[in-house]
């Protein structure tokens, strides 16, 4: 483990050859802090949602209004963590007006701020939004994500069917689920 002004870090998990804050698909899994069971039941390999997994997920669908270069696809809520697969970017349309338009907007902006438009952010505005109101709402419940998020490239279309079905049938796994804590 590396030594940052001489306290223990963990290293990056990040591809040092991939730039997070460009164009790119990504399957990103988030995991509620120790895996508590907040966001619903998994019963007869169907998914019933909390009302804070209804939060969550509700959340999720909004992220395309507050980041227009964003496409979402498969996603699933579950008892303690979240799969879905955003892509940033990939699916434009250039000849769509408004998508220029939103195209132009994000390369000023990222001109200025590099790093706004990128996965990091997406997942960082996500996940602070979600703790925000499920703290106002149930302040009792010491809601919290995990620190860290995993997230995995997509690079070809057998990869991107392979996730989506993963994702898809998620509850019909859940208890041989690596994230399953009865």
């Amino acid at each position: 483990m590396a030594l940052f002004k001489n306290k223990y870090r963990i290293e990056s998990t990040r591809l040092t050859s991939w730039d997070y804050n460009g164009d790119g698909m990504y399957f990103v899994t988030i995991c509620t802090k120790n895996r508590e069971h907040f966001f619903g039941e998994c019963k007869d390999k169907k998914m019933k949602l909390s009302s804070i997994g209804a939060l969550v997920q509700g959340f999720w669908y909004q992220i395309p209004k507050h980041f227009p270069h964003v496409t979402l696809g498969e996603f699933i809520v579950m008892p303690n963590h979240i799969h879905g697969i955003i892509d940033i970017g990939t699916l434009r349309e250039p000849k769509e007006t408004a998508v220029n338009n939103v195209k132009k907007q994000t390369m000023y902006y990222q001109s200025i701020s590099p790093k706004a438009s990128g996965i990091p952010v997406v997942i960082r505005s996500f996940k602070s939004v979600c703790t925000k109101h499920i703290n106002e709402l149930f302040p009792s419940l010491g809601f919290a994500w995990q620190e860290r998020y995993w997230e995995h490239i997509i690079k070809d279309a057998d990869s991107f069917q392979k996730i989506s079905n993963y994702i898809y049938s998620n509850p019909e796994s859940w208890e041989d689920d690596k994230f399953f804590l009865p």
